[in-house]
């Protein structure tokens, strides 16, 4: 029988399987920053030194997180930045519906608002009270649990807000803009009028 909790066509693996695209960067804390850039409130942007950002309030959340190849990891356990409090220090233009996550090499996932600040979506610094692996994305990444887990960037370092939606890395490789995993929203061919950019 079907565990209650897992997506169609979701299984659970035996141990934790870690898929990445390219290769894993070496973080550097003395350079390293997270930018907040687009549409923000003030027209500015905003910087965080690594010191800066792990100096922020702590969050905890416990979600399952669904690989688009069809593994579930059940019940993992995140701390990390909320999305609300990095919203408080650089607010985003009253316009902004979306966000593109910004990563290392240049990799990107757009989310919309309502995912972005949805319970549960966490800037994870630590995994299981460890910090996190460098192959899991060390030193941040983005979890955002209830949608497909290519859209819980790793080794992020910015938020773009956006006033019109765009398609990020794998979006414009043929992945869904949505990647709700319950409605198994894998392709761009299954997308329904209004779940793309205009």
């Amino acid at each position: 029988m079907q565990e209650p909790r897992l997506p169609p066509g979701q299984y659970v693996p035996r141990g934790r399987p870690v898929i990445h695209y390219g290769r894993v960067p070496q973080f550097r804390p003395d350079s390293w920053d997270f930018r907040v850039f687009g549409a923000t409130a003030s027209g500015e942007e905003h910087r965080f030194a690594w010191d800066d950002f792990e100096r922020l309030p702590r969050a905890d959340v416990v979600a399952d997180f669904h690989c688009v190849t069809k593994f579930s990891l059940m019940g993992v356990e995140w701390r990390g930045v909320s999305p609300a409090t990095i919203l408080d220090l650089a607010p985003p233009d009253p316009g902004v519906r979306h966000v593109m996550i910004w990563a290392e090499y240049g990799y990107s996932a757009n989310l919309r608002m309502s995912d972005f600040t949805a319970p549960g979506t966490l800037f994870a610094m630590e995994v299981d009270d460890k910090p996190i692996s460098l192959d899991r994305g060390f030193p941040l990444r983005i979890v955002v649990p209830h949608l497909y887990a290519w859209k819980s960037v790793k080794w992020v370092r910015g938020i773009e807000y956006l006033l019109e939606d765009r398609r990020g890395f794998w979006e414009e490789r043929g992945y869904h803009n949505v990647a709700d995993p319950w409605r198994e929203q894998r392709y761009s061919y299954q997308e329904e009028p209004g779940e793309g950019p205009p």
